[in-house]
């Protein structure tokens, strides 16, 4: 059985310094707290999946990293220096890009018009070709199967898709991908294309944190899994040494419980009796009779 760990443990490979840092990390409105002390690293070609329950603080976090909220205490660190993340625009510039659940695609334009909207190439017109060239070069990186980057966005399939927004998001240069739920609704194929793109960015030592709920895909490419709950972290395992069954425990809080924690301590081993503490007997009372409770 895994043990989770305080803090966030480091993949072997993502080195000494993580390029992305969470230290207490807050985020509250008004009188309710959605994100309380929250800690979290990402390192260089590691993959983290966030996990935790409805409610537990994960969209609230995306959007932190996102820049579209601003957390209301704690500090951020991206490659060892402390950064403010106001804005998406900032969080984009500093390295960071988000691909939300929705993907934001318009399904009337096609691939190329998707990937480059609202930072087209070319100032008084267009640059079509060279647009196109580095369409394809991105989707190549990713190993896409995407047949043409000239049909609209509406007649692809929803892993399809996602290779789009994920392509986009490379347009950058970022450091650190932040994945909101890439594998809701999507059928088995579809899953395992995503799977594969989330290999491709690892492979390109980029910083990935994946949302999820599938235990499955987390098993499947993660390195790392963060638990949330209730908005607090609720430990953090590497995947290599934690069951499926060991993280639903941290998701769920079954591990809080009194029956949970009564049957613990059932299990541990008694104290050793070094005879300091002296032991007494107890001597039974013999029953007064009834003349004498009478008198």
């Amino acid at each position: 059985m895994s043990i989770a760990t305080e803090a966030p443990p480091r993949a072997a490979d993502s080195g000494s310094t993580p390029v992305l840092s969470l230290r207490g990390i807050s985020k509250t409105f008004g009188a309710v707290s959605a994100l309380t002390d929250i800690d979290l690293d990402v390192g260089a070609g590691e993959v983290v999946a966030v996990v935790g329950d409805n409610g537990a603080g994960k969209s609230t976090l995306v959007k932190v990293l996102a820049g579209v909220h601003r957390q209301s205490s704690g500090t951020i660190t991206f490659e060892g220096k402390p950064v403010s993340v106001p804005t998406p625009r900032e969080a984009h510039e500093l390295g960071i890009a988000t691909v939300f659940q929705d993907l934001a695609l318009c399904e009337n334009l096609n691939v190329i018009e998707n990937l480059f909207l609202g930072q087209e190439i070319g100032s008084l017109r267009l640059d079509s070709v060279q647009m196109e060239t580095r369409s394809w070069e991105l989707l190549r990186q990713l190993a896409a199967k995407i047949p043409t980057v000239r049909m609209p966005v509406a007649s692809l399939s929803g892993g399809q898709r996602q290779t789009v927004a994920i392509a986009r998001s490379l347009l950058g240069e970022p450091k650190i991908i932040v994945l909101d739920e890439p594998t809701a609704a999507l059928g088995v194929a579809q899953t395992a294309e995503v799977l594969n793109l989330i290999e491709r960015l690892r492979e390109r030592r980029l910083g990935v944190v994946m949302i999820s709920h599938n235990m499955a895909d987390v098993k499947a490419v993660a390195d790392t899994v963060a638990v949330l709950r209730l908005g607090r972290n609720n430990g953090f395992f590497r995947v290599a040494d934690v069951s499926s069954e060991d993280i639903i425990a941290a998701i769920t809080g079954a591990t809080d419980n009194a029956v949970s924690q009564r049957a613990a301590a059932r299990a541990a081993p008694p104290p050793p009796d070094d005879g300091s503490t002296a032991t007494s007997t107890a001597v039974p009372q013999k029953p007064a009779s009834l003349s004498q409770e009478l008198s």
